[in-house]
Parts: structure tokens; sequence; C-alpha cells
């Protein structure tokens, strides 16, 4: 990132060179057109943000043990990135402009809209690409949702999908989640992982029956939530159980803006994960002529449409 600043800034003093005699001048326009031949696109300064993110992430994972400060810790590692990252980008958008006037302005209130666009661009970059920072909220969810199931036999087999699922080798995961829901059909989280392995795979049919399996899961999250109303899974799973099994946007929404909500809060790489989620189910709503009602929902949870 060091480097492509130096190389941005070094191709923007070309735009202010005093012209003198037999010295030949680069303009602004001349200038727009090398960075042009560079061939570089802000994706390459997000890719190298977003990298030494994650080596940051990995640093914390490795010295915290604690859930609360690992989650703080892995925050700061975003925010060490997304001052660079936003300069960067705007003096790439003002050279590839050039010839025009330009202020860059950057944003430094980190609960400003600007900022976070930014920091949230750094963050899918990290859920999509960053094994560790995924391997390290699998973890904490395995301990979190244990009493889920009471038993022993069931969360054996569950954690040992955990263990592959984390990987991605969603196909050596089926066989212990199938293993552990079958010992406890009531396991809500197994067969929830289940259905997503199936799909995953490409067993659309399979994956089907594992959501319909744990429809009675809105009784359970509604159960949940009195115990743990601030615990952003129960309005997730919810959200995910409202829409694949009911169809039902408007309360899948509704509990995923929620979820979304307690994600951001606590500055959890999931957030992402609920972001593409609702814009899904803004496409669907779309579709359906419901665009008025998408946005009163996400009005109603103090979330702003992009």
């Amino acid at each position: 990132m060091r480097l492509l600043l130096l190389l941005t800034c070094s191709a923007l003093s070309l735009t202010a060179i005093s012209q003198k005699p037999g010295e030949t001048v680069i303009t602004g326009d001349a200038a727009k057109q090398i960075m042009e031949q560079i061939n570089i696109d802000t994706t390459a300064f997000l890719r190298e943000a977003s990298v030494n993110a994650c080596k940051c992430i990995d640093s914390v994972d490795r010295a915290q043990s604690d859930r609360t400060k690992k989650m703080e810790g892995f925050s700061e590692c975003i925010d060490k990135e997304t001052g660079t990252y936003q300069l960067v980008a705007k003096l790439w958008k003002s050279m590839k402009s050039a010839g025009k006037e330009n202020n860059i302005e950057l944003a430094v209130d980190k609960n400003s809209n600007e900022y976070q666009r930014y920091y949230y661009e750094i963050e899918r970059w990290l859920k999509d690409s960053c094994k560790v920072l995924n391997n390290a909220i699998a973890t904490y969810d395995e301990t979190n949702h244990k009493s889920l199931s009471k038993n022993p036999e069931a969360m054996a087999a569950y954690s040992k999908g955990l263990e592959t699922f984390k990987n991605e080798d969603y196909a050596a995961s089926i066989p212990w989640y199938e293993k552990a829901v079958k010992i406890d059909p009531e396991f809500v989280f197994a067969w929830d992982n289940l259905g997503i392995s199936y799909r995953r795979t490409g067993k659309l049919d399979k994956a089907e029956a594992a959501y319909k399996s744990s429809l009675k899961a809105i009784k359970c999250y509604n159960e949940m939530q009195k115990y743990y109303p601030d615990d952003a899974e129960v309005y997730y799973g919810l959200a995910l159980v409202y829409i694949n099994n009911k169809k039902d946007w408007e309360t899948g929404l509704d509990n995923m803006c929620k979820a979304y909500n307690i994600y951001a809060k606590e500055k959890s790489a999931y957030r992402s994960d609920a972001e593409k989620v609702i814009n899904s189910i803004y496409t669907q709503m779309k579709k359906d002529n419901k665009e008025e009602v998408f946005n009163r929902i996400l009005k109603q949870n103090n979330i702003s449409p992009n």
C-alpha cells in the first residue's frame, strides 16, 4: 500500500510542475494517460489493504483469547487500513479526472457513512477471503451454540462437521451433520449447516428438505429470544427460516436488519453476511414491486438504503 501511495503521489506531483524554458511539462491530462497505462484500479488498493488487515487479524487472534477483546482487535486492524485505503482511493480518483481541480477530503469520523463505506469494503473482502478471520468466528460459534443440543453424541458429530465446514470442505461436513440430526432431530443449527452444505455441493433437493426440517426452528428461535435478546445469531437464523421456507420476505428482512445492527455494534465481520442477505431480499422485493416496503422496514431499523 505504501508503494502504491508513493506511486500515486508521484503522478499527482506531475501536474504541479512549473514550465521553464526548454523544459517539457507533463500536464494533468498527460499524467492521467500515464496512470491509465499503468493499468491499476482501486481493487488493487483494496486487496493490499485487506491482506495487511488479515495479517494483523492473525496476530490478534494468536494473542487474544477473550472474545470481546479479540473482536475489538479485529476491528482495529481494519481501522488501521481504512484511512490509507480511503486516501489512496481518493487520490486515484482525483488522478483519473486530472485536468480538473479536485479537493481531497478524508472522512475521519468512524460513525460517518463515508468512513464506514471504506471500512465495510475491506471487511467484505476479509469475510470472503481471510481464512483466519472466518476460522476465529466459526470457533466462537461452535462454543456459543453448544447449548442447542444436550446430546453429547450429536454435539460431537456437529463439532466434527464444523471442522471441515469452516475450511469450506462442505462435502466432508455432510456426513457429520447428517449424523448429528439423526441423533437429535431438534438440533436446529445442525439442520441449518446441513442445508448450507447440501446447497454448496449442488444437492439442491436435499438442501430444500433440510431447510423444511428446520421449520420448527421458528418456535425454537422465538424461545431463544426470551433468553438471548441481543444475540444476532437468533435474528439471523430466524430471518433465514422465514426467507428460505416461508418466502416471507418482509418478516425475514426485519429480522435480518436486527441481526445486521447487532453485528455492526459488535464490529463483527458477520455484518457482511447479513448485508448480502438484505441485498438478495431487495432483489426479490423489487421484483414484487415492494421497494417502498423494503425501504420502510430498513428505516424502521435505522438503516439507510445505499
